[in-house]
């Protein structure tokens, strides 16, 4: 059965609509936390909008510099060469987006449980973690070792799959808007919070993943679908102290440095507590 035609050519320019509807999203949710703040800043909007878009930055620039590929670029490599899963079986592309989807978005599931429960990947993922007040911009925050230890699993799926360029290029939409939303600092009705979350994170159920009590960071995994998370397990409705009470972070980092880039690239580094090596 012949293959979905590529994102090249169904678009002048795919990375120029990613970026579009990337931004789009990104000036909506801003706006919106601003009509519908959830909860108060503990610290300066300013500074923190600067550091974490550093980040983005170097992560951008890391996984051009280090990967020859991205998930996207290996997709149109696998369905060139025919390899993987996909390429040996006759079906309809609807079904292989679909279950592309929910193969690469479990993954990514089970790949942030991991980096919880995994000391060395625990070390790079605190630089998440240690935000003290979550917005959309904390949706992109990551150690740019975490970034590009990421994209090496997403590129190693997507050649095991082999999925149409079409399908990568949908989870990774959905991916970004579905960080982007699950930390922002936004305001839903109660009803409409509730509703939601049977399918979708919503960021009242994402900010229980970033509370201080490590009960609580250690739930909530998901980051586009509330699915997987009561599949597993893991599922948590509410903070133990209430979302305007509940404090966000780390306990050792309740200080300046994670609004601060370089302490913030120097967290992996620096020596731990025992018990906050690994948060299982």
């Amino acid at each position: 059965m012949p293959r979905l035609p590529s994102v090249e050519n169904l678009f002048d320019d795919a990375g120029l609509m990613r970026f579009a509807v990337f931004a789009g999203l990104f000036v909506l949710l801003v706006l919106l936390e601003q009509l519908f703040p959830r909860r108060s800043r503990s610290q300066p909007r300013r500074q923190r909008w600067v550091t974490n878009g550093a980040l983005i930055v170097i992560d951008t620039l890391a996984l051009r510099l280090i990967l020859p590929v991205a998930a996207l670029g290996m997709a149109g490599i696998a369905e060139a060469r025919g390899w993987g899963l996909f390429n040996m079986i006759d079906w309809p592309v609807w079904l292989e987006i679909i279950l592309c989807v929910v193969i690469l978005d479990i993954a990514i599931y089970w790949q942030h449980v991991a980096t919880h429960r995994v000391p060395l990947l625990w070390r790079l993922h605190k630089v998440h973690h240690v935000d003290r007040d979550l917005d959309t911009t904390s949706g992109f925050r990551f150690h740019p070792l975490e970034i590009v230890g990421s994209m090496i699993f997403k590129i190693a799926l997507v050649a095991l799959l082999g999925p149409a360029i079409v399908a990568v290029f949908i989870f990774e939409l959905l991916l970004n808007a579905g960080s982007m939303f699950s930390h922002a600092n936004l305001r839903l009705p109660p009803r409409l919070d509730r509703a939601l979350r049977l399918a979708l994170v919503t960021p009242d159920m994402h900010r229980i993943h970033h509370s201080t009590r490590e009960h609580e960071t250690n739930t909530n995994y998901g980051f586009s679908t509330s699915a997987w998370d009561r599949l597993f397990g893991t599922y948590r409705d509410d903070p133990q102290d209430g979302h305007e009470r509940m404090t966000i972070g780390l306990d050792e980092y309740q200080d300046e440095r994670p609004a601060r880039l370089l302490p913030s690239l120097a967290i992996p580094f620096a020596c731990s507590r025992p018990d906050a090596s690994n948060r299982k």
